[in-house]
């Protein structure tokens, strides 16, 4: 996560969105096929859910990068595109540099709701296995919950925090020098 403009308060993520589900029309028998039991296939040519960042912050929504599926003969898909994203993140700078901020990204469904395509936290915290350090922040945590509306059964968004803290040291080094 990175703050290219903090002063518009936009946090900028490079993201890989985990996506699995299953489509019976992808299934095959393997024995019927030479014991094939898996294709890479190019995500443009099968159905993809249309899961969006609804709190972004330069109207860009979806996935820009269309990487392959992965195909299993039983159908299942897994899908794993990168994507980067702008969204909105109301910076409170009371105790700067010692700040800490919580910014939010909120992905549900462009046009289905969860009777057609109900969305599954995988985990209960955001996988940092690939994370790259900030030389500006800190990632204390970044938890994750499924949210459903109760005044709209129909309703359900996955929410990621981005809890980080700023790294005081960059700026006490340019207040002194």
């Amino acid at each position: 996560a990175s703050f290219q403009n903090e002063r518009e308060q936009i946090m900028t993520t490079n993201v890989w969105l985990t996506q699995h589900w299953v489509d019976y029309r992808l299934s095959w028998d393997p024995a019927r096929y030479e014991g094939i039991d898996k294709l890479r296939i190019p995500s443009r040519h099968i159905w993809l859910p249309d899961i969006v960042l609804y709190n972004n912050a330069d109207g860009t929504y979806e996935v820009t990068v269309f990487t392959n599926a992965i195909v299993l003969f039983n159908g299942s898909v897994n899908w794993l595109p990168p994507a980067i994203y702008k969204s909105a993140c109301k910076i409170e700078v009371k105790h700067f540099p010692f700040d800490q901020q919580n910014c939010t990204l909120k992905f549900r469904s462009w046009t289905y709701d969860h009777t057609e395509i109900d969305l599954i936290l995988k985990s209960e915290v955001a996988s940092m296995d690939d994370f790259t350090p900030s030389g500006e922040w800190d990632i204390l945590a970044l938890p994750g919950r499924r949210t459903v509306n109760p005044l709209d059964a129909t309703y359900v968004d996955l929410t990621y925090d981005f809890i980080i803290k700023r790294k005081p040291l960059f700026y006490t080094i340019n207040l002194i020098i």
